[in-house]
Formats: structure tokens, sequence, C-alpha cells
């Protein structure tokens, strides 16, 4: 049984051989690499230096991951990656791998697998002599006593497991008279001595010859076996059994059924009674043979005891012997070829490659290396592999039965994350088989998308007089890629407003694109504001992306009106309108002139009268600020009147600014004097020489206020100074101040109506005189004004006019 299976797993191998030898054999194979051996050399033993011929270094063997492939058989080589060497896995019994073959050839392949390259490896197992020639130890020929001279008579066959010249060399026979020995070679090599009758036999003077034969081999040293050979010599039997034909041949497919009959074999005998009792058997049979076919002794019909396989073995040789009862023989052979058939479906085996590919690997980049092979044979074994032509992958034909899958197109992990390749292999057998085989494909990503905001640009409104750290807004970007590189943070960008960095006004969380107000806004400072936000992923190299943002503050009713006309006076003294007794109804007295610091409708202002202390006289124009008389003034009415003006904004909740006005009614200069006079302390001695200083004080500020609203008009309002009107030379006017205007619109709507304005106030005396000139709209008035004779008001003390030469006096 053991001898059986020996010889079965030598088929095998040399099976695999051819197969392999053929595989190698195809276009686009690389130089081969051949190495030779002797037989049974230790585990680990020196093959040849493969780094050399490989040409790499020993320490590159394992740094491009070289290994050997070979598949169907116990692997006899291994890489010694120290030294660079090809060594053996074990010990290499020639005759047990090859068999008979004269020359024994083990053929793999040594992959690259990070250069996906392949290197045909040829080694060459050389025989020893390690075998003696093999045969029975004994047995027995059974010869009729009138065999004819030269008569041949099989022996057992002597074998020897080595070729070449260790193989069977001669055969030599023990002295006799009557026999020599012939050794007859079959094509598949072995060898059948013959006995050959010499001498004519007489059994009843010898019945029994006892013979030895001697078998040896042309190794160095010689071996050699002995087996007894008993000679019987049997009573005549003139016939022996002779076959119909030598040979017999018959092709059978593999998948026929066990117990089917594959042929029959047919022996004639001449002779009549028991000598023509013919039997028939095998002559010579393995444990595979016997366990496959059997052979009927008395029909000689050959059937099928096990199921066929082409893949296992694809031709049998059969030696067969028809014996009739006294002994004589004959032999035939039987040849029975097994034809193939598609039973066996392609198989698709990943020899290298990865689970997962960058998105951005360029077209062409490989990424598994697949080995595809159908074990039946011809058409039945030719497979042909296939992928979806929908996915951006294909194959391409290797070396031998080796596919590459690569990429044909552009990778993006955003539209597919993952792949499942189906590859197909089909054999060209009738009908075809295939299989299939899943190779799951993962992309991995690459920062290849910014982030992106949900619009191009944002607006945001933020009330006034917000609270501080307060959050005021919040953006957010996406990113289609994954992980680390999905990661965004935001950044606001380098700027200023008014001179003071942005980063002092707003800030930004980085992780969650939160807008913060760092200050109170105020919209009378700044009503809007341009950002520019900054989303940046964590990629290597990062990208990112911008979005404009617009923040504009919104007003809030947060500033009192401020009243520009009229305007107290420095010292805290009052001011002092004038209106004429003769007044009409609808007289303008003054205009009170104020501003709202706000916008919209918390600038819009009303006037109204608050309190007078003769109510009914004067009205104030709800948005006109102008104080006009309600009715004709009486004698009655006192000279001087008070007015208390308040102005108020349309804001909520509305806020509001008051003015108090003097007006002082008169007839004539000199009444106004006299009244004026009356509010002097009694102990003033100058109150003789006020009309004179009064005129020429009216006269000096007309000048300077005359080019005081030129200079304010040149310089468009910017600054609004402080100075002193006059500097008195005798130290009469200790101080003239002046109105502050604040906008063109405010200038221009007191030019309209007044055309002079001036403060006077002295140590003892307190008043604000204005003395208007109603209807003088656009018209201020010239210096010639300093030329008049009429005397306006004259104060004891007072200086004189720089543009004349002499003292006005009244």
């Amino acid at each position: 049984m053991a001898a059986l299976q020996k010889c079965l797993h030598r088929c095998q191998l040399l099976l695999l051989v051819v197969l392999l030898q053929s595989l190698w054999g195809s276009e686009g194979v690389t130089e081969q690499i051949r190495y030779s051996i002797p037989e049974e050399l230790e585990k680990g033993s020196f093959v040849g230096n493969i780094a050399k011929d490989l040409e790499l270094q020993p320490q590159e063997l394992a740094e491009r991951r070289v290994c050997i492939v070979s598949r169907g058989r116990t692997q006899l080589f291994a890489l010694n990656p120290r030294s660079g060497s090809l060594v053996t896995a074990g010990r290499i019994d020639r005759e047990e791998l090859c068999a008979q073959r004269a020359r024994c050839l083990v053929n793999f392949n040594i992959l690259v697998e990070n250069e996906m390259k392949l290197c045909p490896v040829e080694v060459e197992i050389v025989d020893i002599n390690d075998n003696a020639p093999f045969s029975r130890e004994e047995f027995e020929v059974k010869i009729i006593e009138n065999a004819a001279l030269s008569s041949r008579f099989l022996l057992v066959e002597v074998y020897d497991p080595d070729v070449g010249v260790n193989s069977l060399q001669g055969l030599k026979l023990s002295s006799n008279s009557h026999f020599s020995v012939d050794v007859q070679s079959q094509a598949h090599g072995a060898k059948y001595p013959e006995l050959i009758l010499e001498h004519t036999l007489d059994r009843e003077g010898e019945a029994l010859h006892n013979l030895v034969l001697t078998a040896m081999d042309g190794g160095d040293p010689v071996h050699s076996g002995v087996a007894r050979i008993l000679v019987t010599v049997l009573d005549a039997n003139d016939n022996a059994p002779v076959f119909t034909q030598p040979v017999y041949r018959v092709s059978v497919p593999e998948n026929l059924p066990v117990g089917t009959p594959v042929l029959s074999i047919n022996a004639n005998d001449l002779d009549e009674g028991v000598h023509a009792e013919v039997t028939f058997s095998f002559v010579k049979t393995t444990e595979k043979i016997s366990q496959i076919f059997c052979l009927y002794v008395l029909t000689g019909e050959i059937s099928t005891s096990a199921t066929l396989d082409y893949e296992d073995s694809s031709f049998y040789e059969l030696d067969v012997e028809a014996r009739d009862g006294p002994g004589l023989q004959d032999r035939a052979k039987v040849l029975i070829t097994i034809l193939d058939v598609n039973d066996n479906v392609p198989e698709v085996v990943v020899t290298s490659g990865s689970r997962a590919i960058a998105e951005n690997a360029p077209p062409g980049t490989v990424i598994a290396l697949l080995q595809v092979y159908d074990r039946d044979s011809g058409l039945n074994g030719m497979v042909m592999c296939s992928i979806s032509r929908s996915l951006p992958f294909e194959l391409e034909k290797s070396v031998d039965n080796y596919y590459r899958l690569m990429t044909n197109a552009a990778l993006d992990r955003e539209q597919a994350s993952l792949y499942n390749i189906t590859v197909t292999a089909t054999d060209k057998g009738t009908p075809p088989l295939s299989t299939e085989k899943l190779i799951s494909l993962s992309v991995a990503d690459t920062n290849d998308n910014p982030p992106i905001f949900f619009r191009s640009s944002y607006s945001v409104y933020v009330p006034e007089n917000n609270p501080r750290g307060a959050s005021i807004f919040s953006v957010n970007a996406v990113d289609l890629d994954s992980e680390e590189n999905a990661q965004v943070t935001y950044f606001l960008a380098e700027d200023t407003l008014q001179g003071v960095p942005l980063s002092s006004y707003l800030s930004i969380n980085s992780n969650t694109g939160v807008l913060y107000a760092l200050r109170s806004f105020d919209y009378e400072q700044f009503r809007d504001l341009q950002l520019l936000v900054t989303a940046r992923d964590s990629g290597n190299p990062p990208l990112s992306s911008n979005v404009s943002l617009s923040l504009f503050v919104l007003d809030q009713n947060d500033n009192t009106p401020e009243i520009l006309y009229p305007t107290l006076p420095m010292d805290g003294s009052t001011g002092v309108e004038l209106a004429p007794r003769s007044a009409e109804p609808g007289y303008l007295v003054t205009k009170v002139v104020a501003i709202d610091r706000d916008s919209g409708q918390n600038a819009w202002l009303s006037y109204r009268l608050l309190k007078a202390s003769e109510p009914g006289l004067f009205s104030v124009g709800l948005h006109t600020g102008e104080v006009c008389t309600a009715r004709a003034l009486l004698d009655r009415d006192t000279v001087k009147q008070s007015l208390v003006v308040a102005v108020q904004d349309h804001g909520q909740p509305p806020l509001s600014a008051t003015v108090t006005l003097t007006v002082v009614v008169t007839n004539s200069i000199p009444d106004v004097l006299a009244d004026l006079s009356s509010f002097e302390p009694p102990n003033n001695s100058n109150a003789s020489g006020l009309t004179f200083y009064l005129v020429v004080a009216v006269v000096i500020v007309s000048c300077i206020f005359f080019t005081f609203v030129m200079g304010l008009l040149v310089l468009r309002l910017k600054h609004w100074h402080k100075s002193s009107l006059m500097k008195s030379t005798n130290g009469g006017l200790s101080s003239v101040p002046i109105s502050r205007f604040v906008g063109m619109d405010g200038v221009q709507a007191f030019l309209q109506t007044y055309s002079h304005e001036v403060s006077l106030t002295s140590d003892s005396r307190k008043s604000h005189l204005i003395f208007p000139q109603p209807n003088y709209a656009h018209t201020l008035i010239s210096q010639e004004g300093c030329e008049k004779n009429e005397p306006l008001l004259i104060q004891e003390g007072s200086g004189f006019c720089k543009e004349e030469d002499s003292v006005v006096q009244l």
C-alpha cells in the first residue's frame, strides 16, 4: 500500500512539473534562472545566489518582499534573507520527485512583490547512485519440456529507481547448461529480463533447475540485486494461449460511471481440455491501478472500479497475461487513454495585493496580482478573466496565468469610498464553467476638497450698545473629505478699523465658527464692518476657503438732541433775543437749531414750547424750531420774556433737551439800553458810556463773525474751535464767546435767518443780545457794517472798530 501511495505521489509531481513547464514556456516570460544540485542534500544546502541573479542586495530581499511562488507541491526550496541565497527546504529524493524521467527539473517563480515582478527559476536535480536494482528475491518459472530452443520466458521486472548510468546496466545468470538471460527494454524505461532456453529440457532427467540472477547498475560504487529462479519443467503442452492482438487501445471519458466495462481482451489456445482453459490476469499492477480497474479472470473484461480523473492521470498502460491450465502464457498490452471532460471550475487566487488605495492614485496603479488556473486541459483549461466595465478598473495579462488588477481612471472617495470588484474566470469548455472572486477595495481619503460655506456671503445686523462677549453670528463650512481632512477651523483675516486691529473688536471660535463681539459697538463711530472669514481643514497640505461677512450696526436711540443755537455763553449768562414791540403776529423772533447724532426716526426732531412767562405770546414751529409771535405785542407786555423750548426725538423711548430763551421787547435801542441799565447794579459808575461801547462792540463782532463763518465753510466744518472774539484794549469787554456750529445744514439754517450774532458780557451785567434782521437769506453782513453810524449797543469802556479812526458817539 505504501509503495502504491509513493508511486501515486510521484505521478502527481510529474504532472505538475509538466504543467508548470508548459505555463513558463509562454511568451513574455522574464529570462529564466537555472541551477543544478545533486539529490539527497541536507536541509539548508546552498542552491544558488538568488540575490545576485536578481541584481539585488541580500538585505533587499526582505525590503522588496521577495518570496517563492509555487503551488500544488511541498515547498522544496527556501530563501536565506541574510545571505541572499536559495537553499533547500528539506531532503530531495529525485526518484520520488521525477521517477524515471531523464532530467528532473523543478520550476517555480520568484515574486518581487513590491514591483509586481515574477522571475521563473529552474532547478535540475541530478541523480546520484543511491538505489540498488530491485527485483523479487525468489520466483518460479514453469517450462514445458518440449519447449523449443531459443524460447524466451519472461521473468519479473528488474527495477532500479536511478537513471542514466546509475540505472540497471546488466544482468548475470548463474552458470548452467540450459539457460541464458537477455533484457528487453520498454518505452517507458522498464526492463524485463527473459530466460532463454539454450538446450532441450528433459523433465525425467532434471525436473527442477535452480538459478541465480544478479542485476547490476553502472554507478560508483556499483550496486547489485540478487534473485533466485526456480525452473520447473512441465509435461508437454504444445500450444500456449495467444492474444488476438498484441496491443489493445481504448479511449474513455473521465466521467465514465464506476463499473462500466472499458474493453474485453481475448486469447486463443489450440490445445484441448484442461490445456485450453485460459485465465486472464494483470501481470504488473500498482496499487492505484488495481483500485481503478478490475479484470474478470474468465471473461477478460476490464471495467472501472473507481472514478476516473483526467487531472490525476490521463493515460494508463496495463500488462495482461493469458495462461492455460498447465501454465503456458501469452502477454499483451492494454493502453487506456482518458479523455478530458470540463468538470473543473477555474480557480482565482490573490497572490499579492492591497486592501486600500489612495484616491489620488494615478491610472495604471496595480492593486493586486491574481493567479488563474484550471485543472482541465485544452480548451477546457483555457481561462479568460473579466470584471465589470462600469468600474474604474481593468485586468491586464501578466506572466503565465497571472493577471494584474489596476486602475484605469481617477478615483474619488467622495463619490465611492468602497469598491466590491467581482473577478469572473470562465473557461472555454463545453459547457463553459466559471467562478467568481470578490475583492473588496477601500479608497483612502486625500485632502482634495476645501471647506465649503453654505452661502457666498453673509450679512449680520447687530444693534449698537451690544454686551461685550456676546455671540452675534455663526458661520459653518463643510468639508467633503473624512477624518482629519474634514476637521475645519475658522479664522478672521487680519485687518484694522479706524487704526485699531480687527481682533480687538471681534473674535471667532476656531472650532464652532461662532462670532463674538469683544466691544460694545457704537453706531455713531462706525455703521458697517467688512470681514473675511477663513475656513481651513486639517489636511496635509491644508486647504481653505474664504467668505465675506458684512456686519451692520443698527442704530438705537442713545443720543439726546444737541442744541446748536442758541448757545449759552461760556460764563453761564443768559442769551437775549430782541423783538420790536411793533412786530405783527407770526413775526420770526429766533430759531432753535438742534441735531441728533442718531439716525432714522431716532434723529427726527420736534420742537414745542414747554414754558413761557407770557403764555400765548409766542409759538414754536413743530418741525422748524422757529420762535414766532403768536399775537401782536401790547404795551402791557413786559419787556423781558422768558421761554423754555423743548427739543424731542422720535426714538423709543424718546429723548429730549431744553433751552431757555430771553426775549427783550423794545420800541427802540434807547429803550433797550434803558431797560438794560435798569439791570445794572446801582454802584456802577460807567453807565453813561454803555451805549457807545455797545455800538463799537457790535461792529467789531460783525466783522469777526463774517470772517469766522467763511473759515468754517472753507475748512468744510471739520473742526470747531473755541476762540476769543475780541480782546479788549482798555479793559472793556471781558469775553466774547463764539457759537459752535455742527454740520453744514445747521450753519445754513442759521444764516438764512440771522445776519449778526454777538455775545456781550460784563462783570456786573449779564445779557445775550441778538439783533435779528429777518429774511436775509444766504446773506452775511459785509465789512461795511463797521462803518454804519446807527448805534447798536454801547457799554462804557468798550473798544473801537478796527476799521475806523474816530470814536462813534451817541
